[in-house]
């Protein structure tokens, strides 16, 4: 099942909470990514949030691993979770 992840930051948090965890974060989202879990990373052009895309069994699944980033650990930041299905609108062209 291919999930839809947007970041939300908590609110107030400053860059100098964030900066001790951002190496871990990127190695951490490396490896996600080496597993097959984590298939493209994306920040928001306009806000420096993530939208990521994953791949996992289940929603609880894909939120189990977006437990284990750092920044998730350290209540920094979580995620809103949209659960993604192919697009059938092709049907109608050979109906």
């Amino acid at each position: 099942m291919k999930i839809l992840a947007f970041e939300r930051d908590k609110p107030g948090a400053t860059d100098a909470e964030f900066a001790p965890h951002l190496k871990a974060e990127a190695a951490r989202a490396y490896e996600l990514y080496q597993q097959g879990i984590l298939r493209e990373l994306y920040f928001h052009r306009d806000e420096q949030t993530a939208v990521l895309i994953l791949e996992a069994e289940s929603l609880d699944a894909a939120s189990s691993v977006l437990d284990s980033l750092p920044l998730v650990k350290a209540g920094l930041i979580s995620f809103e979770l949209i659960p993604l299905v192919p697009y059938s609108g092709f049907e109608r062209l050979f109906a």
